[in-house]
């Protein structure tokens, strides 16, 4: 059974801006999935749409047996709970310590008193604290997030994800701030979380090149619409341009 299931998405923005168009996928658990396509094609609201940040206009979406947009708040706030979100602009709490924003991955598994007071168990603090080292990021745990590098900043919204024990993690353009050095060590990140720990992603990129490397499926969409899906092998350079709509691709891979 598919992890996740779109049938016939769309989603229209004020009336009138028609992000998505019937988009339909279906996403087995353990795969490592991205989309690409160009600013403005819909990739940011299909994965907004997944953890409800925004509402389909219509279609169904189904998550690990969830109904999304006929959930109430509380399956809404389990859905949540089992869905990691990786964002472009960290989306961390800055003036707080490289593991307090870790531990704030276990904010949707206790009472609102508890996550107002930050109480958390040893075996919360130990888990983090194991999620930083396997990160590289011993060294940084009582640092602010706002003295660290982009990429130690990703790094910790990967850690504070990986606490949530999620079953998904969604990546909006993980590494589209970060310089091709620490965007390498991030993939490689998500990558072996992937292989090692069975968790799901769903990476939206626009590196083609990236995507070529660690993808082991490629959804390409443009203007709301879905119009490749498959493996990185069979994602010919002919496909990158009507993705694009452009000779864009030629600019950013070289798939020959």
């Amino acid at each position: 059974m598919p992890i996740l299931e779109f049938q016939n998405v769309s989603k229209i923005y004020n009336g009138s801006t028609r992000a998505l168009s019937e988009v339909s996928f279906s996403i087995n658990e353990g795969e490592f999935v991205s989309i690409i396509g160009p600013s403005g094609s819909g990739k940011s609201t299909i994965l907004r749409c997944i953890n409800r940040l925004v509402d389909a206009s219509q279609g169904v979406i189904r998550f690990d047996g969830h109904d999304i947009l006929k959930a109430n708040k509380n399956e809404l706030r389990t859905i949540r709970t089992k869905t990691g979100m990786i964002f472009q602009h960290y989306n961390l709490v800055e003036r707080l310590s490289v593991i307090e924003n870790v531990l704030h991955g276990r904010l949707g598994h206790k009472s609102t008193l508890g996550g107002m007071l930050g109480i958390y168990s040893e075996e919360e603090k130990e888990n983090a604290f194991a999620i930083l080292a396997k990160l590289g990021l011993t060294e940084q745990a009582y640092k602010r997030c706002d003295e660290l590098s982009g990429g130690q900043k990703q790094r910790v919204g990967i850690a504070r994800s990986i606490m949530q024990s999620p079953r998904l993690i969604l990546c909006d353009e993980p590494i589209a701030s970060l310089d091709p050095s620490s965007s390498k060590v991030i993939m490689d990140h998500l990558a072996n979380i992937n292989d090692t720990m069975k968790i799901t992603c769903v990476v939206n990129l626009h590196q083609v090149d990236v995507v070529m490397k660690y993808s082991k499926r490629i959804i390409g969409i443009t203007s709301g619409h879905i119009v490749y899906d498959g493996p990185p092998e069979k994602l010919t350079k002919e496909k990158i341009y009507e993705i694009y709509q452009s000779n864009e691709g030629d600019l950013i891979t070289d798939v020959g």
